[in-house]
């Protein structure tokens, strides 16, 4: 098609692009809204996923239950995981305590020989529970984020805008949560294993929900209308707050300052 001139690339697209989205568009019966989560353009065309933590039931001895007891009223432990915008399952850090940080274990899965790992310029969407730095974008903080907060009214700055579109491509990562504990159900109470073999259950889990939602629709993942918003993180200190990278926040701001300029 390039070399007969069939097709042109665009300011944004180019043409494999153009031909992908195509083929996922009839291949799959998917709408444009899904499309657009998976090749997001523009200024977000660097975006990879989104990454958060969720918390497990855990069953460990009684001497050690006050480090897995967090935000939880019971015993869990806190897993990190990565997904595409297919709701794939792309990096999954099981095993961490419960009342561990998601940013001490980010730092983890990042200083791991084998862990988590980000191409050059490219990012995965976080909560304002984690740091914008280079590889992870959060929204601005104080600002309005979902879609309910909006009610009838439309963004009114381009923060607004940048924080409800990031909240829309971030229902991939509850959505895969509400999929992954809808088919496991041993996630949702107290388990009877050794702890390893516990953390072991969740990356197989994992690995089975990608199989699953290979084949077709999958009817425990919930749409992106009832979807709803985890309570916000509370505030992070002021180290946290310091291991914002300037650059990265720069880059945050250009993005949102594009899609106000072109909305």
């Amino acid at each position: 098609m390039r070399r007969k001139g069939l097709m042109r690339d665009t300011l944004h697209i180019t043409i494999e692009e153009q031909l992908l989205m195509f083929l996922h568009t009839v291949g799959h019966n998917q709408r444009n809204r899904v499309i657009a989560h998976n090749f997001l353009r523009s200024s977000e065309t660097d975006c990879i996923g989104a990454l958060d933590g969720t918390h497990i039931h855990a069953s460990v001895p009684v001497s050690e239950v006050a480090e897995f007891r967090g935000r939880k009223a019971y015993s869990t432990q806190n897993v990190l995981v990565a997904v595409d915008f297919d709701l794939h399952f792309t990096y999954v850090l099981a095993g961490w305590e419960g009342s561990a940080h998601d940013a001490l274990v980010l730092r983890d899965a990042l200083e791991r020989p084998n862990g988590l790992s980000v191409p050059e310029g490219k990012y995965y969407l976080v909560d304002a529970g984690y740091a914008t730095r280079p590889g992870f974008i959060a929204p601005y903080r104080g600002v309005r984020y979902h879609l309910k907060e909006f009610g009838s009214q439309t963004p009114a700055n381009h923060k607004e805008l940048f924080n409800l579109r990031h909240s829309s491509a971030r229902t991939t990562i509850e959505r895969a949560f509400g999929s992954l504990k809808g088919h496991f159900k041993i996630f949702s109470s107290r388990p009877f294993f050794p702890f390893k073999t516990q953390a072991e259950l969740v990356l197989a889990a994992c690995i089975l929900h990608n199989y699953i939602i290979s084949g077709g629709e999958d009817i425990f993942i919930p749409s992106e209308e009832e979807w709803t918003p985890p309570r916000p993180p509370s505030e992070r200190n002021m180290r946290e707050q310091r291991e914002e990278v300037n650059e990265w926040v720069a880059h945050r701001e250009q993005i949102a300052r594009d899609m106000w300029t072109n909305k």
